[in-house]
């Protein structure tokens, strides 16, 4: 016969938080199991939940897809509707959980508990809780080394200071959920530290890893405390078995198979992303570097050997980490860079001289935050590093072993074998033994990488980039296999006419063209050597157009120092960094350097306009000053032709009335008359008559 099957409304609280999301969106890919009689068509498989969640209002995640609905800030009214719709309620306080959620959380059990009479089905509550509730706990005998905890101990166990609360509600719970005829079941899950999924308490450990800025990664404390651990996916398994299963035993334990210290796992981290190295440092200094807040070194401090035989024993649980992270660490890590898209991006740029390959990297690894792979720097801190070792210059050259010594020195000496004979430059295999190496650095293996303009040719590229063991390969494969790690997903060939790179060689200063050897014969001879190789038969874009890695050919037109339309075009063409931001300390300098870039801004614009009414001054009084005598030209000017144009007449006075009006004044001064004008006027007429 069919097994009836059914799919289960759930919900889950605080679904923005890292431990409810990945619990949420594992429990949301479960399916029904459903089984049929022989030859019968087995139907379509139903989703096992149907998921409903809380999410505050300041979530950042405002599209769960994997949730039927979510609620924003609820009432207790409407919450208490929502719970009673449901047939499995989960309220997780595993992780830096509230007193807000703590007290939510007593109230859920507490209402749903009283309404339970009123069900029309059995609900399930169940709580997830954390191992911080049996921090203080000491076994039965303590003086056995390998001493272990186990659920039978519940009733024993003691809590850490700070999460007596979290205790007391699984005391509550566990209350509550009593009765064969109750109709509400509850249970409580103490969950080991999390991780896994992009990491959340442990992640301070795989970022400063993943960055490699520090040479060691610090542990907080001694590190020799047993840390009990489980893996998110896997306690979500655990609440799924729970609710298929419904086991006898209320209170279950949900840590996997380890028995790590967190020495353990910070150095498994260290080495298997980060530099291999760890320090130990004062938990105070953990607080003072924003790396771990107190209530978060309370987790990491917890000193407990635990054992889980329900999960071990009665449920099949489909593990993701039995053996915990340090011996899954690998897969971990993978999980750590998928999940938070820390996948490295790798660059190859290549063209003829001068057309602006090294300019254009650099360019692209601020942008994208990776690193700048120039072959000669390559081999000279090849060189520095093997010289270090050889002198006992290195720092840790009291840790470096003779074994170590002497191959560095054999490296050494081979290097310096080739450069003497072949005029200080490396035989091609060395220089493909130095820059492998140096893309399989963690540096190259986390960021990524550009690689400017080393290579020149098909052989070139398949030396570097194919897998050792490719003609181990059956002749049937078509596609080469190629070493995934180190060969660039993005190619960029950049390419520009004969005459705009002479012209651009042409244009350096003598010293820079010496240095970069474009002098005018050595750069001739390059630039026809580049087309020359570009010409052959098997070229070096050929090599990846056969690994399907299609090359981004860009033609560089314009003498822009910049390259504002070539960088634009290939970070279209890559997408956005895929690396962490600016941390709190980087973003505090960048807003100093931007505070600075902005005063400067404005005391240049001060001074810009400063200049500029003193230029504007300046122009006005010399403009008045052209003006006036200009003034004074016209006035000249117009006074020049007053006395033109009063010449004829001056004559014309001169001649008819002057004699007659001298004459008669001379008269006048000689009677002195009563009425000089008189005296004129008839003196005037008087003579004019007598003419």
């Amino acid at each position: 016969m069919e097994q009836q099957t059914f799919t289960r409304r759930l919900f889950i609280n605080d679904v923005d938080t890292f431990s409810s999301r990945n619990i949420a969106k594992y429990l949301s890919t479960c399916f029904t199991d459903e089984t049929t009689q022989d030859g019968a068509a087995s139907p379509p498989r139903q989703p096992a939940f149907r998921t409903v969640a809380t999410v505050s209002s300041s979530s950042k995640h405002q599209n769960n897809l994997f949730l039927l609905q979510q609620y924003t800030s609820p009432t207790r009214d409407e919450l208490l509707q929502r719970l009673l719709e449901c047939d499995v309620v989960v309220y997780n306080i595993s992780e830096n959980a509230t007193q807000q959620q703590i007290e939510e959380a007593t109230w859920a059990i507490t209402a749903l508990h009283a309404e339970s009479e009123n069900f029309t089905a059995r609900k399930m509550f169940v709580l997830v809780s954390t191992v911080m509730t049996w921090a203080m706990t000491k076994p039965q005998n303590p003086e056995e080394a390998d001493a272990v905890l186990t659920e039978e101990d519940f009733r024993r166990r003691r809590p850490h200071p700070s999460f007596r609360n979290h205790n007391n509600l699984e005391k509550l719970v566990l209350k509550l959920g009593k009765g064969s005829k109750s109709k509400l079941s509850s249970y409580v899950v103490a969950s080991g530290l999390q991780y896994g999924k992009g990491e959340n308490l442990f992640h301070y450990f795989f970022q400063v890893s993943w960055l490699l800025k520090l040479p060691k990664v610090p542990i907080f404390g001694p590190g020799t405390n047993h840390v009990p651990m489980i893996h998110v996916h896997d306690l979500a398994r655990v609440i799924e078995n729970i609710i298929e299963l419904k086991p006898k035993s209320k209170y279950i334990l949900a840590v996997d198979d380890s028995k790590n210290t967190l020495e353990d796992v910070v150095k498994m981290i260290s080495d298997k992303l980060g530099p291999g190295e760890i320090t130990t440092l004062e938990e105070q200094e953990a607080v003072a570097m924003k790396a771990f807040t107190p209530d978060e070194l309370q987790y990491l401090s917890i000193d407990l050997r635990l054992d889980a035989f329900i999960i071990k024993d009665s449920f099949g649980l489909r593990w993701t980490s039995e053996h915990g992270m340090v011996e899954n660490m690998e897969n971990i890590v993978e999980e750590y860079k998928h999940a938070r898209q820390l996948h490295p991006i790798k660059m190859c740029v290549v063209g003829p001289p001068s057309v602006g390959k090294t300019t254009v990297s650099e360019k692209l690894c601020r942008r994208y935050k990776i690193h700048h792979i120039k072959i000669k720097e390559v081999i000279e801190e090849k060189v520095a590093q093997l010289t270090g070792i050889v002198n006992g210059d290195d720092p840790e050259s009291e840790n470096t072993s003779e074994d170590v010594r002497a191959a560095a020195r054999l490296q050494l000496d081979r290097i310096n074998k080739s450069m003497g004979v072949n005029a200080d430059r490396l035989d091609d295999h060395l220089v493909f033994d130095i820059l492998k190496e140096k893309l399989n650095s963690k540096p190259c293996r986390n960021q990524g990488f550009v690689l400017d303009g080393f290579l020149k040719t098909y052989d070139q590229a398949q030396q570097i980039f194919l897998n050792e063991e490719t003609e181990t390969q059956s002749s049937e494969v078509e596609t080469p296999v190629f070493n995934n790690t180190i060969t660039p997903e993005h190619v960029i060939a950049l390419e520009a006419s004969d005459d705009f790179l002479t012209k651009r060689a042409q244009g350096l200063p003598e010293s820079v063209a010496e240095k970069m050897r474009y002098t005018p014969d050595e750069f001739v001879r390059r630039l026809a050597r580049h087309r020359e190789l570009a010409a052959a038969e098997e070229t070096l874009l050929d090599f990846f157009d056969e690994l399907e890695i299609h090359p981004e050919q860009i033609e560089v037109t314009t003498d822009d120092p910049e390259y504002t339309d070539v960088v634009k075009k290939i970070t279209q063409m890559v997408g956005i960094p895929r690396n962490y931001g600016l941390s709190p300390q980087e973003q505090e300098g960048e807003e100093r350097r931007r505070e600075e870039e902005r005063k400067q801004k404005v005391a240049a614009e001060v001074a810009k306009k400063k200049r500029g009414n003193e230029a504007a001054l300046a122009e006005m009084a010399a403009q008045y000053e052209e003006w006036q005598r200009n003034v004074s030209e016209v006035k000249r000017q117009e006074d020049e032709l007053l006395e033109a144009r009063s010449l004829p007449l001056r004559n014309y006075l001169m001649k008819y009335v002057m004699p007659s009006l001298s004459e008669a004044m001379l008269d006048c001064c000689k009677v002195k008359p009563d009425d000089p004008v008189d005296f004129l006027a008839e003196h005037l007429l008087r003579h004019n008559q007598d003419d």
